[in-house]
């Protein structure tokens, strides 16, 4: 039985040599991001009062994301990241196809992982992606890092996680 069983595993095992894997190729492992230092703790006290240093540095933004994570609700940080990431853009046939992507992951009603935006905020983002331009998310954008420095930054700062970095 044993004998049975370790067969049939080593056949699921192995790599099958069929058509298929030309056209579905294996995924090449991920190259993984450098590592971010630990910042030290009076790198990280300056983050209890700006939101902007802790989102513009690394190990700082991977912390608050998996905080919010923990939480369920790192959709304001991805958010403001894909914001970040958009801008940088240049070709504007690649812009137009992130700006879609964003709008339905985070900005349309009922999105996966729709943000906390007024509905007037909305309607303004919905027109400038007519025309997507580098500026089309700011207003949201905005929006979102104002919720952020209200409501999640304080939760944070208050964290054991965040208190184990000032120590």
């Amino acid at each position: 039985r044993a004998k049975e069983i370790k067969t049939k595993l080593g056949t699921l095992l192995q790599k099958p040599d069929s058509a298929i894997d030309f056209i579905i190729p294996y995924p090449e492992k991920p190259e993984k991001p450098p590592k971010a230092h630990r910042p030290s703790p009076e790198e990280a006290l300056q983050w209890r009062d700006s939101l902007e240093k802790l989102l513009q540095n690394p190990y700082g933004l991977t912390s608050f994301r998996s905080f919010l994570r923990s939480e369920f609700s790192e959709e304001n940080v991805e958010f403001w990241v894909a914001c970040e990431d958009y801008k940088k853009v240049k070709s504007p046939v690649k812009m137009a196809e992130k700006a879609k992507k964003i709008y339905e992951e985070f900005i349309q009603t009922e999105a996966p992982k729709e943000v906390n935006i007024d509905h007037f905020t909305k309607a303004l983002t919905m027109k400038n992606l007519v025309e997507p331009s580098p500026s089309s998310f700011d207003m949201a954008q905005k929006r979102i890092f104002a919720l952020m420095e209200k409501d999640s930054l304080p939760r944070f700062v208050r964290s054991e996680f965040y208190q184990e970095l000032i120590k």
